[in-house]
C-alpha cells in the first residue's frame, strides 16, 4: 500500500509503497477512502521535523533532558545509538480519515466488514491506503441517503476534527442566548462557528485573515472582525457586560491570545482554550474577573487514555456522555441532519497520488486554503516489496536472517550489532506497522519487507529468524518458527504462558533426533558480559556454595503501558527479572531448587506492587542468590548492581562499568565502557547456527529461567515456598497481576 511518511531526522516527505499494518485483537483493518490534511497541526509537525538538531532541541527541552538522564545512567554510546533510531524511524501523517471495514481483530463488537466508517486518532487514521485504528476510534457513518457518494467519506473524514471542535464547545458549557466569541477562524474555527451557533448562541469570530473572516460571516456569526478590532466590538457586540465565553481556536507561540480572551470577557466568563497558545495568565484581569480557564482534551474523554484507546474499555454512558468515540459520531449525526457544512470548507481535492502537493500547498502557502482532502483508490496490494538500501550496501553473508519486529531495541541494539557480521544476510523484515519495516529495511539493507510474518518463516533463504516483538507474541512465533525448522533467537522472555512453554518444548523434543535440530536462543545477554564472565572464570574453582545479590533500580513504568499488561507484557518479573535469575544460574551453574518472594503492598491505585519485588532463591549445590527488583528509586542511582562472594574472594560489579574484585586482602578494580553482552551473544548464536559450536545456552537452563519467573509469581500469589522439583507452571492458570519492561 501506499503512505505518506515524514522523516523526523531531515523533514523530508515521501509518498512511499510499504506492507500493509496487521490487525490485532480489539482493531479495525480500514480501507481509506478519504482523509484530511490538517493545515495547523499537520504544518506544526512538518515544520518541526524540518529544523536542524538543535532547533529541535530548542522546541523539545523535556526530550532533552531525558536523553541527558539516559546518558548518565546507560552510558553516552548507547544512549547516541538510541537517539540515532528515533531519529532515523519514520513519522505518519494524518489523524481523521474514512473508509470501508475490511477486516476486524479479535474482539471487535459492532461492525462488521463492509460498513462504511469514520476513523481518528495520531499514529492510526494515517494518509495512508490502509489503517489499523483501535474499534474505540470508529463510529459507523450514517446513512445520509447517498450511501455510495464519495462526498458521504469526504464528509466523514473531518469527523476527528469536528469531535476537537465539539469538545471545546462542550467545555464552555453554553446556553441558549449566550454570547460567544471565537477566536481563530481556520479549519477548528468555522466549525466552531457553526456548532456555537447550533447550539443557539449569538457568535462573533476573530482572525487576522479576511477570506475566513467573511466565510465565517456565511456561517452564521452575527459579526466577525480582524483580531486588532476584536476588544472594541466586543464591547458593542455584549452591549458592554462582556462576552459569557470565549473560544481559542487560534494557534500561537506568546500567551497574547490568553490576555485578549481576558480582556474581552465579561465578570465570570469562561475562557477555553483549544488550540495551541502559551498559557500564561495574566492573573490581575484573571483575578477580578474571576474567570473560568479550562483546557479542552482534544476529542474529548478518553484521549490519551491507553485503556481506553488502545484496549477498547469504553466508560458507560451514564457517568460519561461524551466520549471521543461518541463526539465523532454525534458530529456526523449534525452533518447528516444537516446543522453542519463541512463541504462548504473543503477548497482543495487532491488524489492520493498527488499528495505531496497538498504538503507543499499549505507549508509554502502557495495560494489560500482550509480543507484540504486526499481521494484514495486503492489497486492491488504486493505482499512482499523489495527495497534498496538507503545505507548504499547489502550483507552478502551465508546466514539468512529473518526480522519480526522492529521497535527501539531492535533498532538501536540488535540490528547495529548485526549488521557488524560479515556472516549475516539480512533477508526479511516484518512489523505491525509496514511503514516501519519499510524504514528498517532500508536502513539496514535488508532485500524486502514483508505483511506477514508467516512471510518470513517460510522464506527458504532465511536460515535464523530473530523475534523481537511485544512479549505476548514470543511464544507462538516461537513454536512457529521451531516447527518450520528455523533457527531462532527472541528477546525475553521466551513466552509468558506455561501453555506455550510446554509447546516450544514438545515441539523441540520431537525434533531432536532429526539432523537439522534447530538453535534456540533467548536474549538473555547479561551472561554474555565480560565482566560477568571473568566472575565466572573466578568461580571455576570454587570448593564451597556461592552467595549472590543482584540489585536493579529499574524505574518507574507508567501502570497503563503495554509492558504493564499481564496479556502483553507478562509483567516486569517475566518480562525483566529473568535476566537476573538467568545471571545468577549462570554463575552459580546450578539448578534452582526453591523460590521465595515478596514485593511491596503500597495501596494506591497508581502504583504496581509487583514492580518491587524481593527474590531468594536456593540452589542444588548449596548456592543462595537473592534479586532485590525495584521501582521506587532515585533515577541518579545506576541500574544494575552484582555482589557474589565465595571461597572467602568477593567481586562487585557496578552496572557493566566497574568490576572490583577482593582475594583475602588485596584487591583490584577494571573500568571499561558499559557491555551487556549484547553483541557476544548474537555472535555466539550465529557461530551456534554456522555449526561451529553447541548452543550458546543450554536448553535445560532456558526452560529453568522461565519456570522460575512464573514461579515467582506464584510465591507472591501464595506465599509460600516454591519447591522447583515439586511444581509446575501448568498448575496455575495466571502469573497474577503482573508488570513488564521494554527489552
Amino acid at each position: 500500500m501506499k503512505q505518506i511518511i515524514q522523516s523526523y531526522r531531515t523533514g523530508e516527505m515521501e509518498l512511499t509503497e510499504v506492507p500493509r499494518p496487521q490487525v490485532s485483537p480489539g482493531m479495525v483493518l480500514v480501507e481509506t477512502k478519504a482523509s484530511v490534511v490538517s493545515a495547523g497541526t499537520e504544518k506544526m509537525l512538518v515544520s518541526l521535523a524540518k529544523m536542524s538538531l538543535i532547533g529541535k532541541a530548542r522546541a523539545r527541552p523535556d526530550l532533552v533532558r531525558k536523553t541527558l538522564a539516559a546518558a548518565r545512567k546507560e552510558g553516552i554510546r548507547s544512549t547516541l545509538e538510541k537517539v540515532r533510531s528515533r531519529l532515523e524511524s519514520p513519522v505518519p501523517l494524518g489523524y481523521s480519515c474514512s473508509g470501508i471495514v475490511r477486516e476486524l481483530g479479535e474482539g471487535v463488537e459492532g461492525l462488521t466488514v463492509g460498513d462504511r466508517v469514520a476513523c481518528g486518532g495520531a499514529g492510526y487514521a494515517n494518509h495512508a491506503e490502509f489503517n489499523v485504528i483501535p474499534r474505540n476510534l470508529c463510529v459507523p457513518i450514517p446513512d445520509s441517503g447517498t450511501r455510495e457518494s464519495p462526498m458521504a467519506f469526504e464528509e466523514a473524514a473531518f469527523s476527528t476534527i469536528g469531535a476537537i471542535a465539539l469538545q471545546g464547545v462542550r467545555q464552555a458549557r453554553l446556553t441558549l442566548g449566550e454570547s460567544v466569541c471565537v477566536v481563530g477562524l481556520g479549519l477548528l474555527g468555522q466549525i466552531t462557528v457553526q456548532l456555537c451557533k447550533a447550539s443557539g448562541c449569538r457568535v462573533l469570530g476573530a482572525d487576522i485573515d479576511d477570506g475566513r473572516i467573511s466565510l465565517a460571516a456565511d456561517f452564521g456569526a452575527e459579526s466577525a472582525v480582524r483580531s486588532e478590532s476584536l476588544s472594541r466590538e466586543a464591547a458593542r457586540f455584549s452591549g458592554g457586560v462582556g462576552m459569557d465565553a470565549v473560544i481559542i481556536t487560534a494557534a500561537a507561540s506568546g500567551s497574547d491570545l490568553v490576555a485578549l480572551a481576558g480582556e474581552i470577557s465579561r465578570l465570570k466568563g469562561r475562557v477555553v482554550v483549544v488550540g495551541l497558545v502559551g498559557l500564561d495568565i495574566p492573573r490581575d484581569v484573571y483575578y477580578k474577573k474571576e474567570l473560568e480557564v479550562r483546557l479542552s482534551m482534544s476529542y474529548g474523554p478518553g484521549r490519551y487514555d491507553v485503556e481506553y484507546e488502545e484496549r477498547g474499555h469504553d466508560y458507560p454512558l451514564p457517568y460519561v456522555r461524551w466520549t471521543e468515540q461518541r463526539n465523532m459520531s454525534a458530529f456526523l449525526g449534525l452533518c447528516v441532519q444537516g446543522r453542519l457544512d463541512v463541504r462548504s470548507l473543503i477548497t482543495h481535492r487532491y488524489p492520493f497520488d498527488q499528495s505531496l502537493s497538498a504538503y507543499r500547498l499549505i507549508t509554502q502557502g502557495e495560494e489560500p486554503s482550509l480543507g484540504v482532502v486526499l481521494e484514495y483508490d486503492a489497486g492491488p496490494q504486493p505482499r512482499r516489496i523489495p527495497v534498496i538500501s538507503k545505507a548504499g550496501r547489502k550483507m552478502e553473508g551465508p546466514v539468512g536472517i529473518g526480522l519480526i519486529g522492529a521497535g527501539n531495541f531492535a533498532n538501536s541494539v540488535l540490528l547495529p550489532k548485526l549488521s557488524r557480521m560479515s556472516q549475516v544476510r539480512f533477508r526479511g523484515v516484518t512489523t505491525g506497522r509496514g511503514m516501519t519495516a519499510k524504514a528498517v529495511a532500508e536502513r539496514f539493507g535488508f532485500d524486502y519487507c514483508a505483511e506477514t510474518a508467516t512471510e518470513i518463516i517460510d522464506d527458504d533463504q532465511i536460515r535464523a529468524v530473530f523475534v523481537v516483538t511485544r512479549h505476548d507474541l514470543h511464544g507462538p512465533l516461537v513454536e512457529k518458527c521451531l516447527a518450520a525448522g528455523k533457527h531462532v533467537f527472541v528477546e525475553k522472555p521466551l513466552c509468558i504462558h506455561a501453555s506455550q512453554l510446554a509447546s516450544i518444548e514438545n515441539i523441540l523434543k520431537d525434533s531432536a533426533s532429526s539432523s537439522a535440530h534447530p538453535v534456540l536462543m533467548v536474549g538473555f545477554n547479561r551472561r554474555f558480559s565480560p565482566m560477568v564472565r571473568k566472575i565466572k572464570d573466578g568461580l571455576s574453582r570454587r570448593a564451597s556454595p556461592l552467595v549472590g545479590s543482584y540489585r536493579v533500580n529499574a524505574g518507574l513504568i507508567p501502570k497503563d503501558s503495554w509492558v504493564q499488561d499481564p496479556l502483553q507484557g507478562g509483567g516486569r518479573i517475566i518480562g525483566e527479572a529473568c535476566h537476573m535469575v538467568d545471571t545468577l544460574r549462570f554463575l552459580t551453574g546450578s539448578s534452582v531448587k526453591t523460590v521465595q518472594a515478596g514485593c511491596v503492598r503500597s495501596g494506591r491505585t497508581e502504583d504496581t506492587d509487583r514492580d518491587t519485588v524481593s527474590i531468594t532463591l536456593t540452589y542444588a549445590d548449596g548456592s543462595l542468590g537473592d534479586i532485590l527488583y525495584y521501582a521506587l528509586g532515585s533515577p541518579a542511582v545506576p541500574k544494575e548492581r552484582l555482589d557474589v562472594s565465595a571461597d572467602g574472594s568477593s567481586w562487585e560489579l557496578n552496572h557493566f562499568r566497574e568490576l572490583a574484585t577482593y582475594r583475602g586482602t588485596r584487591s583490584e578494580r577494571t573500568k571499561e565502557t558499559q557491555d551487556k553482552g549484547h553483541e557476544e551473544e548474537v555472535r555466539a548464536f550465529l557461530a551456534s547456527v554456522a555449526g561451529e559450536t553447541p548452543p550458546p545456552i543450554p536448553l535445560m537452563e532456558i526452560f529453568e529461567t522461565t519456570r522460575v519467573s512464573f514461579a515467582v509469581h506464584e510465591a507472591l500469589d501464595t506465599g509460600r515456598m516454591i519447591h522447583m522439583d515439586e511444581w509446575s507452571p501448568e498448575e496455575t492458570s495466571d502469573m497474577g497481576d503482573s508488570n513488564g519492561e521494554t527489552p
